[in-house]
């Protein structure tokens, strides 16, 4: 059989367990994703809505949900499918989908979080200037690229990958990523070290990116009551939310390298997921409770539903 076959099959080791372990997870994993669903859609469909919220920092909010929401679909869905059928069998096919879906969100929320943060720097360090650069092109822009640099990214380092032979059958994890792909082949060549080399210094780039744009807000905060009351209304949950985000990345990338095998499976299998369960369910939380513009348009939602009471 072709190694590139997508009918190569893999086993999803980590998924190995009791019925009951199985149920176990299964029995948060369903909620969570509905959780997930319902908090990021609900705050897509207030900013849809609201032609009050049809301004920049809005506009990138409601992509960092979809983004959410996106990743979320490309992790849980497949996750329940193996829960409920019992089965730990993957194909080489779904295995790279399922790659490309991950990395694209883990990426792009990088992607997403530094224009908020360009955004963000440009109202308040440059106040006089937002206007004549943030216009309705330069947001498509942007937001082309949030997307556009994560799906070429990802295809050109799966297809690199995906040159060279299978050689491992077994999957340590509960979910296929690109790292899971270069671990299954014989081997890498130059290209793509230099490749992954590249792309390791474009995503810290954007970090740092992130980083110095709130130190320059600090600065700038300092000096105007004006601009602090604007930090703390409209900075602080993309601080929040890009510190949230970081911090369980680097979390499970720590794990991924230095993984404790005292742990059990269970938890093992908790901390290499931090990054796709927690960001895209607290996100739409953070920015719900401290934007007021969303708060007050939350509120009104949930009000509508309450049955009146009639005297």
């Amino acid at each position: 059989m072709d190694n590139n076959s997508s009918f190569s099959m893999f086993s999803l080791t980590a998924l190995n367990g009791s019925r009951s372990s199985r149920i176990t997870i299964f029995s948060f994993a369903l909620p969570g994703y509905f959780l997930t669903i319902f908090v990021n859609t609900l705050l897509i469909l207030i900013i849809v809505l609201e032609k009050v919220l049809h301004q920049p920092m809005y506009i990138f909010l409601c992509n960092l949900c979809i983004n959410g929401l996106y990743g979320a679909t490309g992790f849980y869905p497949p996750l329940l499918y193996y829960l409920l059928s019992e089965s730990n069998v993957i194909s080489l096919k779904e295995c790279a989908i399922q790659s490309f879906a991950i990395f694209t969100y883990a990426i792009g929320e990088f992607t997403n979080l530094s224009v908020m943060a360009f955004d963000r720097y440009l109202a308040i360090c440059r106040p006089l200037y937002y206007h004549n650069i943030m216009t309705t092109v330069t947001v498509w822009r942007l937001l082309t690229f949030i997307w556009m640099f994560p799906c070429c990214t990802a295809i050109l380092l799966i297809l690199m990958t995906l040159r060279f032979p299978i050689c491992i059958k077994k999957i340590s994890k509960l979910y296929c990523e690109t790292w899971v792909l270069e671990r299954l082949v014989c081997g890498v060549d130059t290209a793509q070290f230099v490749f992954n080399g590249i792309l390791t210094c474009a995503v810290n780039a954007l970090v740092w990116f992130v980083f110095l744009s709130y130190i320059n807000i600090l600065v700038a905060c300092k000096h105007s009551v004006q601009n602090h009351k604007k930090f703390i209304s409209t900075c602080l949950p993309h601080l929040i939310a890009f510190l949230n985000y970081v911090f369980w990345s680097l979390f499970s990338t720590l794990y991924e390298l230095f993984g404790i095998s005292s742990l059990s499976q269970e938890f093992k299998n908790f901390l290499s997921v931090t990054f796709m369960i927690i960001p895209p369910l607290i996100n739409p939380v953070i920015y719900g409770i401290v934007l007021t513009p969303i708060r007050t348009k939350a509120k009104h939602v949930f009000q509508s539903f309450r049955p009146k009471h009639i005297d």
